[in-house]
């Protein structure tokens, strides 16, 4: 029998993500004391209501309990989700109605920058976003934080082989289209309105060497100035919201 989990979730938008998606993940939770903000109250009461447990502490406490976080006055424990598999991947493709898209994240190491694309996947309509296994880092209480909610709503799947798995989603009729520095085509000059998989690489390396083989196209984003990449989250929402563009043409 495997051991319960447990995580820290804190920041008023993904404590209330979390309660309005599942509140029954919810064990307790802690609020700042002497703190007088209404949506924070509210949160307390609704977890009240259902009977949980909220310790009032001092902000220093809060602090502590998350490393540092920027925790809002707000932390719950709750049961952490199971993370998502390749069999979770192919049960999201057949729920999917129209053209898929996903964003692909290679090997991704900060925190706040899987949060920043999680969050930015949810604006842009994005089904699922999928990343490594191993190398790379997944979600926690600081991606929640910065994805402010777009973790429970955006499936993060976790895949062993990176490369197996998007040659796996070329024979369900995705395209997959790699953002580097090296792509022969300029992003807005390249059509992204078919099932779509948007791969990106790590910070600073960009895409391994495998994974922009088996990538269909490689595009690259304009730069005008003396920068020579983006961050990845920024080249995310670059990139995203151009396919968002394109498909409500």
């Amino acid at each position: 029998m495997s051991k319960i989990k447990y995580e820290l979730i804190f920041g008023l938008h993904a404590v209330r993500s979390l309660l309005e998606s599942d509140m029954s993940r919810v064990v307790e939770g802690w609020a700042q004391i002497g703190r007088h903000d209404a949506k924070l109250e509210l949160l307390v009461k609704q977890l009240e209501e259902q009977g949980l447990t909220v310790q009032r502490v001092p902000k220093d406490s809060l602090t502590k309990l998350t490393a540092g976080g920027i925790h809002q006055g707000m932390v719950i424990r709750s049961v952490a989700r199971p993370a998502a598999t390749q069999i979770s991947l192919e049960e999201c493709l057949a729920a999917i109605k129209g053209p898929p898209l996903l964003l692909v994240l290679d090997e991704i190491q900060d925190p706040h920058n899987l949060g920043a694309c999680l969050r930015t996947a949810d604006a842009t309509g994005v089904q699922a976003v999928v990343i490594p296994k191993h190398r790379a880092c997944g979600l926690s209480a600081t991606v929640s934080k910065v994805a402010s909610g777009a973790a429970e709503t955006v499936p993060l799947i976790q895949v062993t082989n990176l490369a197996q798995t998007l040659r796996w989603l070329q024979t369900q009729g995705l395209w997959l289209v790699g953002a580097d520095r090296a792509g022969s085509e300029n992003l807005f000059t390249t059509t992204l309105t078919g099932p779509l998989a948007v791969v990106l690489g790590a910070e600073g390396a960009g895409l391994r060497r495998l994974t922009r083989e088996v990538c269909d196209k490689l595009i690259y984003i304009p730069m005008r100035g003396r920068v020579e990449s983006l961050n990845v989250s920024v080249a995310a929402g670059v990139c995203l919201y151009e396919v968002m563009r394109q498909r409500e043409i």
